[in-house]
């Protein structure tokens, strides 16, 4: 694949339980924006919540199908099983101090690759990781008891586990343009357009390990960034000329989509760049309201009185 087609990573869409937890985690513990408040346009009986940076761009978005009353989930082989999110490296005891007065039960700090990181779980058990670096320029957004110096700049990677992660190793490196950063044996991290956090993705083998049971806390998909409809096109065709089986191209009103399994098992997503979140919110308002997208707009009334309440 032509070395500028994926560029790092777009977003992780994960499944969740009660929706007001969800919120509370994501925007009042961790401090990201609610960027969109819409809903799952194959199930629009349910919530698809968007958080990320000021305008939720890509490599920031992180986003949930909450499905209240759902049995939790277990995290395993055939899937993406942590988000790393990118924090400044003098910002590990900043975190350290807030999570403990969350009471949100946490491990490290611990080493990888030379950075120091977190670990805990949100409160459906979904694995999280802060990495300190000092290689992310972007700036994080300041929000009440979090200052820019110490918010969350995005994603630095994510994790995806397997049996053996070989054959999505040769997969990732021979279609997705994917490159080696490190290699210690039973788990190596490549990165995408740049080698920098929020293009990099990491693969473990865990050969004793069971694979995923869907539910509460597990994600759902994983979306890497293309620019824009005629570089996804080409990632289409490239796919089902080597015998995959991408999904038609999607309109999700911010992004247009693409969808297909990679060897391990684990559902990928191809996403646009653009247009992005204020299509149809200013700055300022994003995320304030339920948003649909106009042929669900009929039904709005019917809809809203399903959704699980958020307030």
């Amino acid at each position: 694949m032509p070395s500028d087609l994926i560029n790092g990573l777009h977003h992780v869409t994960a499944i969740a339980g009660s929706v007001r937890n969800n919120v509370r985690f994501y925007t009042e513990i961790l401090g990201l924006r609610f960027i969109k408040k819409t809903i799952n346009y194959d199930s629009p009986e349910t919530w698809h919540l968007y958080y990320g940076d000021e305008t939720g761009s890509p490599g920031s978005a992180i986003t949930f199908f909450p499905f209240r009353g759902i049995t939790r989930g277990r995290s395993g082989n055939r899937s993406m099983t942590t988000t790393m999110f990118s924090i400044g490296e003098n910002s590990i005891d900043f975190w350290k101090n807030r999570l403990k007065t969350h009471q949100i039960e946490f491990r490290g700090p611990h080493k990888r690759f030379n950075e120091e990181f977190l670990i805990f779980e949100d409160f459906d058990g979904m694995p999280i990781e802060l990495v300190a670096n000092a290689e992310d320029t972007r700036t994080g957004r300041e929000t009440p008891g979090i200052p820019s110096e110490h918010a969350i700049k995005g994603f630095y990677s994510v994790l995806l586990s397997y049996a053996s992660f070989d054959p999505s190793l040769d997969f990732l490196l021979k279609f997705m343009n994917h490159k080696i950063v490190e290699n210690n044996g039973d788990r190596v991290r490549l990165y995408s357009g740049s080698k920098v956090p929020g293009y990099y993705v990491d693969l473990i083998s865990h050969p004793s390990s069971p694979n995923q049971t869907p539910g509460a806390g597990t994600v759902h998909h994983l979306a890497f960034q293309t620019d824009d409809e005629e570089s996804q096109k080409k990632i289409r065709t490239i796919l089902q000329n080597e015998g995959y089986f991408p999904s038609s191209v999607m309109d999700r009103q911010y992004f247009r989509s693409i969808y297909f399994r990679e060897p391990g098992g684990v559902l990928f997503e191809v996403a646009t760049s653009g247009p992005g979140f204020l299509v149809d919110e200013d700055i300022e308002s994003l995320g304030s309201s339920l948003k649909l997208p106009h042929w669900l707009e009929s039904q709005r009334k019917e809809i809203e009185n399903m959704l699980e309440p958020i307030d």
